[in-house]
């Protein structure tokens, strides 16, 4: 998993719009370090021997760069996401790449952030609701995947995606920040009997849970030591990068790159 990649490009990554509390459209990126840092991502990419594959942003599409919250890849399917109305203009370009290499694709029938919103554990799907995917969704995934879902309500605008707040290191093991959860769905995360590694508050709102790992290399954004040194410590390679530019649209590491060889579990579809 997190072997085979899709990214696209920060070309015309800026802040044309608000929609989630990390954007301001007074605070535009630095178009050249944006692109920079979008490259050193892919770079790492290729240097823990990871498959990019590219997709070249539109220039209608200032959010394009976060590609993880384009579609839902499981196999050869794909559902795609159905995003706030002012990144709609995305979803067809996601249509076409997907199409082309071999995926079927099935439009979303409610709103639905993508990966953003659908992380894989193993047989498990992470999947998060309350804010911009709705829960219906969970059992159209289930039915076109096979997965297991686990149903979690993430707590509140700051937290707009699952990938804010849980992180999966390998199919055992889990970091989170139980305050980007509602009370329950750190219950439920806690009764799955999986290694879980508690982030606080500052690394949690520093990005520190949207990070890619393929069970052996850790890529993640710079401004969260500790999770770093504990994930050091379980003889993970951490590769550390810095997302400031990547972080004023609301997205860091793991919006960045569509995972196209998530798990097909057990007896799955």
């Amino acid at each position: 998993m997190n072997t085979e990649l899709l990214m696209s490009d920060a070309t015309h990554f800026r802040i044309d719009y608000v929609i989630n509390p990390y954007m301001d459209t007074s605070v535009q990126p630095d178009a050249r370090a944006a692109v920079s840092e979008h490259d050193a991502i892919a770079a790492a990419h290729l240097a823990a021997g990871r498959t990019v594959h590219r997709m070249a942003s539109a220039p209608e599409c200032p959010d394009m760069v976060y590609t993880a919250n384009g579609a839902w890849v499981c196999g050869d399917r794909a559902v795609l996401g159905d995003p706030p109305a002012a990144r709609a203009a995305e979803i067809p370009y996601f249509r076409s790449w997907l199409k082309e290499n071999g995926i079927d694709v099935f439009d979303a029938p409610y709103s639905f952030s993508g990966q953003g919103d659908t992380l894989a554990c193993g047989d498990l799907l992470l999947a998060g609701y309350g804010q911009r995917t709705d829960r219906r969704m969970h059992d159209v995934l289930a039915d076109l995947t096979g997965h297991q879902v686990v149903a979690l309500r993430t707590a509140g605008e700051e937290w707009y995606d699952l990938d804010l707040a849980v992180a999966v290191i390998d199919e055992g093991t889990l970091a989170y920040y139980p305050g980007a959860l509602e009370a329950e769905s750190v219950g439920v995360l806690r009764s799955l009997g999986l290694e879980l590694i508690e982030v606080d508050t500052e690394e949690a709102r520093a990005f520190a849970l949207n990070l890619i790992s393929d069970g052996r290399t850790v890529t993640m954004t710079t401004g969260a030591p500790r999770l770093a040194a504990t994930l050091r410590e379980r003889g993970a390679t951490v590769v550390e990068l810095d997302t400031a530019q990547l972080r004023k649209g609301g997205g860091g590491v793991r919006c960045t790159a569509l995972t196209l060889d998530n798990p097909v579990p057990a007896g799955g579809r």
